[in-house]
């Protein structure tokens, strides 16, 4: 402990630019194994969200009765370096999910040792339930907001004479966005307790706004999902599940924070 409070300025330099080193290094690892297959990967995970034999369609249909037909989906590249720039940003952000876990590990170890012992309690498991919020949402992008965006404007039409022939710049966007942000939004309650334990906000600010927050979700999933209502409600519960969570999580912060004084 004496030697990390004796550490200079540089020291510190030095030692995130090896944790960034380490981080860079298992995102090409996993990017090089997600490049060597990404035509399974582009056919069996990506442009199987147009097939009624999908997981989310498959569970839809069974439990509430709402089937998918498959979307006569065809796909081209209107530019030259269009599919190869595609392939490098799916395997260079899957690296980046595939290695969540082990990038906020390196950056948890660079931020911990300025942290006092009771901070340090507080947050005891944030590497555990960081990753396990961040992959929730991945898995909420992938398997319910992606996949009925694909569906809703894969089959819409202003008129039968239009055909439908996707991007692949506008398919991926979409699909690698609204993944990818699903993670980000699904760590609301980690926001919420590393706010409230730097005095930014207090579970009763989270309450006092509770009714103007549910009105920014219902904005919100209008925007990432198709206008229709079951898909704006499906995606809006989860979202306020969070908002509830992270008023109980800045909750337990609070109290810590009032034994600690």
């Amino acid at each position: 402990m004496e030697e990390e409070k004796q550490m200079s300025f540089l020291d510190h330099l030095e030692e995130l630019r090896w944790r960034l080193v380490r981080s860079a290094i298992a995102i090409v690892i996993v990017a090089v194994g997600i490049w060597v297959y990404q035509e399974w990967i582009m056919d069996h995970v990506f442009l199987s969200m147009n097939s009624p034999q999908f997981f989310t369609f498959q569970k839809m249909c069974e439990w509430f009765g709402v089937c998918v037909e498959k979307i006569d989906l065809k796909m081209q590249s209107t530019e030259v370096s269009g599919q190869f720039s595609y392939a490098l940003m799916m395997s260079i952000i899957g690296g980046v999910v595939v290695s969540f876990p082990f990038i906020f590990f390196q950056f948890w170890s660079f931020v911990k040792p300025g942290l006092r012992q009771n901070e340090k309690s507080a947050a005891k498991g944030i590497i555990f339930y960081v990753s396990l919020l961040f992959f929730l949402g991945i898995g909420f992008g992938y398997y319910v907001v992606a996949p009925l965006c694909i569906q809703f404007f894969g089959n819409y039409k202003m008129s039968e004479s239009i055909e439908n022939i996707f991007t692949v710049s506008s398919y991926m966007s979409m699909v690698l966005s609204t993944v990818f942000y699903s993670g980000l939004l699904f760590l609301l309650p980690v926001v919420s307790f590393i706010l409230t334990k730097l005095g930014i906000i207090t579970p009763e600010f989270l309450r006092k706004y509770r009714k103007h927050a549910i009105v920014g979700v219902l904005v919100l999933s209008a925007l990432i999902t198709p206008p229709d209502l079951i898909s704006q409600v499906i995606v809006a519960i989860p979202i306020t599940l969070l908002y509830e969570i992270g008023i109980l999580v800045s909750k337990r912060a609070e109290k810590k924070l009032d034994i600690t004084d």
